[in-house]
């Protein structure tokens, strides 16, 4: 009973220690965040702000709000973009078995390897000519190349342990396909849209290479750009930079503590057959 005592104490240190060390980063962005210009290059460094400064927030609320706006715009435009298109492919992969649906799964997986910036490149010279770069649609587009095949996989999973009997029963009493698939398999596919929604939703909150190349020239940029135009070749404001990033995160942080047991459910539907 002792030796086991001992080794749950001994793997609930080690735990802690390491949850620590993963965190120090989060707790040294906020303390530079309340950290003065003249102290950032103090030595050894200050482990608290004991006089610390709100400057970096007040910069956040004078200059970071339009940004925070715009990437707030894009995330939600990229979670409904890639919803409507992801949940209807993943019905028809799970419940219609269409000729080569493997193959398209296989080609999602693909694309998921795909480099960020080769896409990016091949958006600026198709965005050029359309005449839509540095604009709010042509960015939700972007970024919801990201999230669409990962959102077609995880419907796809999920939606393959829906009992085939629910569907019937629905054809029989006369639905068809599209009723079936908006009446009794989304509301019942919560979970896998909650994961799907909040992943597409910090994928495009955290992008930073479409941004810079799609909009870094327009008047709508994302907060990502919004915290990198705070360096500079002979001026970085650190604690500016680092009060933008804290902002940045609450948002991301409040949903990932909502969603999570939604999350938990969602990506590991279909993991486990009968």
């Amino acid at each position: 009973m002792r030796a086991a005592t001992r080794r749950s104490w001994w793997k609930t240190g080690v735990g802690l220690a390491l949850t620590g060390l993963m965190l120090f980063p989060v707790y040294w962005m906020v303390n530079v965040s309340f950290t003065r210009d003249r102290d950032m290059r103090a030595s050894p460094p200050h482990l608290f702000p004991t006089d610390g400064t709100w400057d970096g927030y007040r910069a956040v609320l004078d200059q970071q709000l339009p940004y925070l706006g715009t990437s707030f715009l894009v995330g939600l435009g990229t979670v409904a973009l890639t919803v409507a298109l992801a949940a209807p492919a993943g019905y028809a992969l799970a419940k219609l078995q269409p000729p080569g649906g493997p193959v398209l799964s296989f080609v999602l997986l693909i694309a998921q390897m795909i480099p960020g910036i080769i896409m990016a490149m091949g958006f600026y010279a198709g965005y050029l000519q359309l005449g839509v770069l540095n604009t709010l649609p042509g960015l939700i587009l972007a970024d919801s190349t990201l999230a669409v095949p990962f959102g077609v996989l995880i419907f796809t999973a999920f939606m393959s342990g829906i009992p085939d009997e629910l569907t019937q029963a629905a054809l029989v009493d006369g639905a068809g396909r599209l009723r079936t698939f908006w009446s009794v398999v989304l509301p019942v596919s919560r979970n896998s849209i909650v994961t799907v929604s909040l992943f597409a939703f910090l994928w495009s909150w955290s992008d930073f290479v479409y941004a810079s190349t799609l909009a870094g020239g327009g008047e709508h940029q994302p907060i990502t750009l919004g915290i990198y135009h705070y360096i500079g070749n002979n001026n970085q404001q650190w604690n500016a930079i680092m009060a933008t990033a804290v902002v940045a995160s609450v948002p991301a942080a409040v949903l990932l503590v909502l969603a999570q047991r939604y999350v938990s459910t969602g990506v590991t539907a279909g993991a486990v057959k009968d």
